[in-house]
């Protein structure tokens, strides 16, 4: 780093991140998506709770939608790329110190794209229609109550399928957790009482 940063702290797992967080309370974190324990998005939540001045870049090798929009809603500011130039990261750091996002451009490009989307789906009279054939079967049977493991069962499929699943519904529905998902499911007509 440059001689006007100082690294404060490091942390092995998001919960350490966490703690440290909220102890020392730093300007910037860099979070992985991927580390032991919680994860990124998770790790994101909890330090935008424990430090809400804190800004988090998101510092990762991970560039799909499933990634991208759970840790932007979750708090972090900033979503770049680990191949990154130092400069350019360094450079990063000082912006999220003046509150400045910063977002590789495949990522911003994604998010442009899913505004738009955003925008015009509103407009349309079905909500799911972004939504696959075998993502609005997984949304009805979250909507009806099951587990992960009970849709697996159901579906013939295996649970870490199940939970790709899951996490491009609630990607693309905008949704922050399964039980708002299934809510919206039954508001908007995908369910209905027998």
């Amino acid at each position: 780093m440059k001689p006007d940063y100082r690294v404060v702290g490091e942390a092995e797992n998001g919960e350490l991140a966490v703690s440290m967080a909220a102890e020392l309370t730093p300007h910037v974190i860099l979070v992985d998506l991927v580390m032991p324990g919680i994860d990124g998005v998770e790790t994101t939540r909890r330090i935008k709770q424990a430090s809400p001045h804190s800004q988090v870049i998101i510092l990762t090798s991970f560039h799909e939608d499933e990634h991208i929009f759970p840790a932007l809603r979750a708090g972090a500011l900033s979503y770049v790329l680990k191949d990154i130039e130092p400069e350019l990261l360094v450079e990063a750091v000082r912006r999220a110190v003046n509150g400045e996002s910063t977002m590789n451009p495949r990522v911003a490009a994604r998010v442009v794209q899913e505004i738009r989307a955003a925008s015009s789906n509103k407009a349309e009279a079905n909500p799911f229609a972004i939504l696959s054939e075998r993502e609005l079967e997984v949304l009805r049977l979250i909507a009806g109550g099951l587990t992960n493991s009970e849709i697996a069962e159901r579906l013939f499929i295996s649970e870490k399928t199940v939970k790709g699943h899951v996490s491009n519904i609630l990607s693309k529905l905008h949704m922050l957790d399964r039980t708002k998902a299934a809510v919206f499911a039954w508001e908007h007509g995908l369910m209905r009482p027998d």
